[in-house]
């Protein structure tokens, strides 16, 4: 059974965000080990360039620590992948012998260079921009949909 964890700045506040998330998990514990780890937002005090690349490497610094197996950073300046194409490269991965698969949620500010740099992918989901908070919620569900993808459900029709 696959490990995946989702590496995510900050703490989810929303409740309906908790529950979809808790939803999405139960259903991919048939699949997967999903671990969700939240690592501590920076807090920022001015908006300058500098400040916010400051905020950047701190939180980078607490996700690289976390980060383990096979890494996927998402960032807007990542590939475009249909969902499909995901669960293809899980399921490559997952055959190939990868035990852990790590996505990483940036704060508010994005990711570091340095996240960047050391992931295996980098993956966008699209020109818009979602809250991070949002994202793990579309995040765990196109994981589940992967895993329903390679099954043959009729989940992803």
């Amino acid at each position: 059974m696959m490990n995946i964890k989702i590496i995510c700045v900050g703490k989810l506040k929303e409740d309906y965000l908790k529950d979809g998330i808790v939803e999405y998990a139960k259903r991919l514990s048939r699949f997967c080990k999903l671990e969700i780890l939240e690592v501590a937002e920076e807090l920022c005090t001015d908006n300058s360039p500098k400040i916010i690349q400051q905020v950047k490497n701190a939180e980078g610094a607490r996700i690289l620590e976390q980060v383990k197996g096979f890494a996927v950073a998402l960032d807007l300046k990542g590939k475009n992948l249909t969902s499909e194409q995901i669960s293809q490269k899980i399921t490559k991965l997952k055959r190939s012998g990868v035990s852990t698969m790590s996505f990483i949620i940036g704060g508010s500010y994005g990711l570091s260079q340095d996240v960047l740099n050391k992931c295996d992918s980098v993956l966008c989901f699209g020109p818009v921009t979602f809250p991070h908070q949002l994202m793990r919620l579309i995040l765990v569900e196109q994981i589940y949909r992967a895993f329903m993808i390679e099954e043959g459900s009729a989940y992803h029709k």
